[in-house]
Parts: C-alpha cells; sequence; structure tokens
C-alpha cells in the first residue's frame, strides 16, 4: 500500500475542540452578560442518563439564577477559568501539535443582551488576543458562532429563538464577527448541533417549554429561525470573507433496527431519515418531502415568509460538520427491552457493543457507517468536530494519569475514519471533544472528562486549576506527527 493510502490527507485538520460556556469562566466580568448556560445547575446524585431532569429549567430556577452572582451552584459560570489562562492552556496544545482548534464565541461578551446596536469592545479583545495566540502556535482556528448558549434577555424579553426578531439580532453578531476576524479565521461553523432544539429546546434554542401553550410549534418556528439565520449568516460570510469556509454542524445519531422485522428496520429508517432532515435544508436549502409529511400528520406549521425559500435555497454550507459519540437501537415495540442513553438520548441496549462508565456505547465501526452515509446523500466535505470518551480518570501517586481506555476509544475510532476515507468519503479533518477537561454540557459535572489534558477540580468546583498531560496526550501527539500512520 501506498504512503498516501496509509496516511491521511496532508492537509487534513488534526485538532480538539471546546465550548466557551464549558471552560471560559468569567462569566460576569468585561462586562459580559448572563447567558443560558449560566443558569445550568449541577444537581447531584442523579442516574447518569437523567439528562431531562440535569437540563430542565422552572421559573423559580430561572429567577434564582437570574439574581445570583455565586458560582458554587452554577459549574458553568467557574468553567476551567480558560479566559484567564487560555495562553498556557494554547501553548500547551501548540506542544501537543494540533492543526486546529474548534472554539466557540460566546454571544452574552459581544453583545450582552443580544438586541444591543453596538458590541462590546472588551468581548472582541479577548478574542482577538486568543486567535492570535492560536496563530502564534499555528492552530487554525475553527469557529463556532453558536454553541449551546445564547443571552437570557433575548429567552425572557422575546422568547428565545421562537422569535424571528432573534433572527436579527444573530445577523448582527455574525457580521460584526466576520468583519472583526476576516483575515484571521477561514473556517466557520454556525449552530451546533441544530437538531438538538427537538431535543432540548432551552439550552439549544432559549425556549422554555412551559412559556408556550404549543411548545413543539414553539420549537419548529425556533428551528425555522435557526434555518434563515444559518443562511444569512452564509451569504454574509462569503461576502465578507471571500476565501472562508462555513459549515453547519449534526449531531450523528447513526440508529439500527433491533431485529430484520420490517417494522423495526422502518422505525431505524424513520429515526436517520429524521436525523437528516436537518442536514437536507443547510446542504439541499429546501425542506424534504418527507418532513412536510411529519408536519402535517403533526399539526405544525412552518411560517415562511417571502424570500424564506429563496435564501435557503441560494445559501447552502460549503461543509458538513458533525459529532459522533455512540450508535442506537430501536425497535417498533421496545416494551420489556433493555435500554440504555448517551448524548441526551436513549435506545435500546446493543448487546454487541461496550459501554461507557456513562452508559453510552461504544461503536467506532458507526462511525465509518455515519461517514460513507453522510458523503453518499451529500457529496460534501465532512469534518468531524467532535469524538471523545468520557470517563473517569485518576492521577497516580506520581503524578500521571494512565488513561490507556481513553486511547484505546481514539485509535479505534480513527482507524475506521481512515477506512472511511479509503472507501472515497471526503474528510476535511478530526477535532476531539475536548481537547482538555472541561464542564459536561449534559450535567454540568467535572468529573466526566474528555481531556488529553487534566484539570484538578472536582464537579464542585475545589482544586487548583493545575493542569497535567494524559498518557494520551503523547499518544495524539504521536498520531498527528505521523498524520494517523
Amino acid at each position: 500500500m501506498s504512503e498516501v493510502m496509509r496516511n491521511f490527507p496532508n492537509e487534513f485538520l488534526w485538532g480538539g475542540a471546546i465550548a466557551a460556556n464549558q471552560v471560559e469562566g468569567a462569566w460576569n466580568i468585561d462586562g459580559k452578560g448572563i447567558s443560558t448556560a449560566d443558569i445550568a445547575t449541577y444537581k447531584k446524585n442523579l442516574s447518569k442518563g437523567d439528562y431531562a431532569k440535569h437540563n430542565a429549567v422552572d421559573e423559580q430556577q430561572i429567577k434564582d439564577a437570574m439574581a445570583s452572582v455565586s458560582t458554587d451552584e452554577y459549574p458553568k459560570r467557574r468553567g476551567i477559568d480558560f479566559y484567564h489562562r487560555y495562553k498556557d492552556d494554547v501553548a500547551l496544545m501548540g506542544q501537543l501539535g494540533i492543526k486546529a482548534l474548534r472554539f466557540s464565541i460566546a454571544w452574552t461578551r459581544i453583545y450582552p443582551h443580544g438586541d444591543e446596536t453596538q458590541p462590546n469592545e472588551a468581548g472582541l479583545a479577548y478574542y482577538d488576543r486568543l486567535i492570535d495566540a492560536l496563530i502564534e502556535q499555528n492552530i487554525t482556528p475553527v469557529v463556532t458562532l453558536s454553541h449551546y448558549e445564547m443571552p437570557m434577555h433575548l429567552v425572557n424579553k422575546y422568547g428565545g429563538w421562537s422569535s424571528r426578531q432573534v433572527v436579527g439580532f444573530f445577523e448582527r453578531l455574525c457580521v460584526t464577527l466576520f468583519e472583526r476576524y476576516k483575515e484571521k479565521v477561514k473556517y466557520w461553523i454556525t449552530f451546533n448541533e441544530i437538531d438538538s432544539i427537538v431535543r432540548h429546546p432551552f439550552s439549544s434554542g432559549g425556549i422554555i417549554p412551559h412559556r408556550f401553550e404549543n411548545v413543539e410549534q414553539a420549537v419548529y418556528d425556533g428551528l425555522h429561525h435557526q434555518f434563515i439565520a444559518s443562511a444569512i449568516a452564509v451569504k454574509h460570510c462569503k461576502e465578507i470573507i471571500p476565501d472562508a469556509q462555513i459549515g453547519c454542524m449534526l449531531t450523528s445519531l447513526l440508529t439500527y433496527p433491533h431485529t430484520c422485522n420490517p417494522d423495526d428496520v422502518f422505525a431505524a429508517h424513520w429515526n436517520n431519515q429524521f436525523n437528516y432532515f436537518f442536514t437536507d435544508v443547510q446542504v439541499r436549502g429546501a425542506y424534504p418531502k418527507y418532513i412536510q409529511r411529519y408536519f402535517n400528520d403533526k399539526g405544525i406549521e412552518i411560517k415562511l415568509e417571502e424570500g424564506d425559500e429563496a435564501l435557503l435555497y441560494n445559501n447552502t454550507v460549503d461543509f458538513i460538520s458533525f459529532s459522533y459519540y455512540n450508535s442506537f437501537v430501536t425497535s417498533a415495540d421496545s416494551e420489556g427491552l433493555e435500554t440504555v442513553s448517551g448524548n441526551t438520548m436513549g435506545g435500546i441496549k446493543n448487546p454487541y457493543l461496550p459501554v461507557s462508565e456513562w452508559g453510552w456505547q461504544i461503536d467506532p465501526l458507526g462511525l465509518r457507517i455515519a461517514l460513507n452515509n453522510l458523503y453518499s446523500r451529500y457529496q460534501k466535505p465532512l469534518f468531524i468536530v467532535e469524538n471523545g470518551l468520557g470517563a473517569y480518570d485518576k492521577v497516580e501517586d506520581d503524578g500521571s494519569i494512565i488513561d490507556d481506555y481513553r486511547i484505546q476509544y481514539l485509535r479505534a475510532h480513527i482507524e475506521q475514519m481512515h477506512e472511511a476515507i479509503l472507501d472515497g468519503v471526503e474528510l476535511m479533518g478530526y477535532t476531539l471533544w475536548g481537547i482538555i477537561d472541561l464542564i459536561s454540557y449534559s450535567s454540568s459535572e467535572m468529573e466526566k472528562r474528555y481531556g488529553l489534558i487534566y484539570v484538578d477540580q472536582d464537579n464542585d468546583g475545589n482544586g487548583t486549576l493545575e493542569r497535567k498531560v494524559k498518557k494520551s496526550f503523547s499518544w495524539y501527539k504521536n498520531v498527528i506527527e505521523d498524520n494517523g500512520l
């Protein structure tokens, strides 16, 4: 086999990924406003899969959070203090040798309430410094415009993304960022896991369910507004930064049938097709026919304004980025079958797959299947921007962290990525989640660790915040140096 076939493409973007609301901390300094992530609480002693309770919000919680300045109950407010420690953290990433860092920009640092007409210069200056630090380390910035947070002011005053007015506020944010960073950032992603609004409307869309008479309609209103906002972002990006690439992002929820019973096969088919709905709109530029039937059956009406269809059709994305952690199994009749959960979703246990300490099914071959399915459907470049293993890590007496289980997980998935490339899939890069330990999105806990860099902090915020490299750090460094060889 030739060297080209054995290695990954020469321009392959090996990297890591983080999100502002899970690492930065500094939640109320330098003019930053309060975001939806800032009211997410850590609740002890919930079962590993009980994400609904982790992410539930009620009026009392919102009232208490808006009045509180504490970080004890709201872990995302403290993060891992990346806001103040970014230089050292980026230097460590430079030692690791990553080619790209996917990160998000906190809306509330740029427009604290979301509806201001002028941006907060202190927030922009922070991202100036971060981006410059990355470039100094030869790390390519990959910026996500919206990653599970928005100003609480837009939630309380407008109803979050259920309001069409929010599209204009987001457009202002995008134009501000494109103009500011047009010379330095050439890779952009519009919405992180845009499909997630149907599973967790608040964290993904600022939609508080009990405030709406018909929450399902509100969710799909919000989704439509995000589709429109994404298309507007694509349009502005291409006008302001002609040499940039801008993509969408999907949660890959690959689903297998429980049996070969045609009813089970169709149930899995529908789950997979529904997962593709979100990319169909952003890649093909129109709502697919199958989702129109779904809306009719549900009594959901998408309010298309004049020009919406043309906007979606004429401003499709350049690439498809996605997260992949695990696969799922479904049945037309799941009564009595053992179930598992993972990545805020649930399904039937797959007896052929091991599970992580958090109950997520580990399926490297599923990544190859997902890559082939997406590429066959769209023939667009793909970018894996999240993949990793959440696990407990132990610091040994000598200070080392021997995370062979993480190396095994990453190796198996990278091997299947290479197989997909040999299959003919055009794969741009791989930014594993998360390059450094961070606050969990789903449960706001710290001890579910993904990083190759350990952060000394526990679930209650105790610790020195000292950084230590894990065994997986050296392993991934070698992978990058050998370009996957």
